[in-house]
């Protein structure tokens, strides 16, 4: 797994044993949903993501919050105790690098590749499905897709799979096109 740098570093280390934990327990299903509904919740809460990365919250603040987070969501099991471990380990502020890992093992596990989306705005189900079938054409796996919103790229999308990357956003097109109108000038 050395050689896979999306699960490498103390990241890494965590996602393997949740990810070894999970299988055991004939469970990573589960904890996949529940870690990819505590990253939704992240995402969507300024809050919580103060919670998870201020080092000013003391790890026992941290625990009682993200208890009270997790029982709201119905996060419980194996995924709790683990972001739980986290906290208590003071490791919480890597909880986005852990699931991103977690997602790699699992894809690997299953025979899929991960690619790394970035889109100006939130992709329709018709569009990320013709994405998916786009990028299964390339590989010849099934592909999952980390989604990332980042309205800065203006439009277009950046996709990154394994070591190679495509680049399609409007702002790296226009970026392109003002060092050559320097160049030319």
């Amino acid at each position: 797994m050395a050689e896979n740098p999306s699960v490498s570093g103390v990241s890494g280390r965590y996602a393997t044993a949740l990810f070894e934990l999970a299988r055991d327990e004939r469970s990573i299903d589960a904890v996949k949903a529940d870690l990819d509904k505590f990253d939704a919740m992240l995402a969507d809460s300024d809050d919580l993501k103060r919670l998870v990365r201020s080092p000013v919250f003391s790890s026992e603040t941290q625990a009682r919050a993200l208890s009270a987070v997790l029982d709201k969501a119905g996060i419980t099991g194996i995924s709790a105790n683990f972001l739980k471990v986290l906290t208590a380990n003071r490791r919480l502020f890597a909880v986005d690098q852990v699931i991103r890992a977690f997602a790699a093992l699992v894809a690997k596990f299953r025979g899929e590749a991960v690619a790394d989306v970035t889109v100006a705005e939130v992709l329709s189900d018709k569009n990320l499905d013709a994405l998916k079938t786009a990028l299964k054409s390339v590989t010849g796996k099934d592909v999952s897709l980390n989604v990332k919103v980042d309205p800065s790229i203006i439009g277009g999308l950046v996709v990154k799979l394994g070591s190679r990357m495509v680049d399609s956003s409007l702002r790296t097109k226009l970026n392109s096109m003002k060092h050559a109108m320097k160049e030319a000038g």
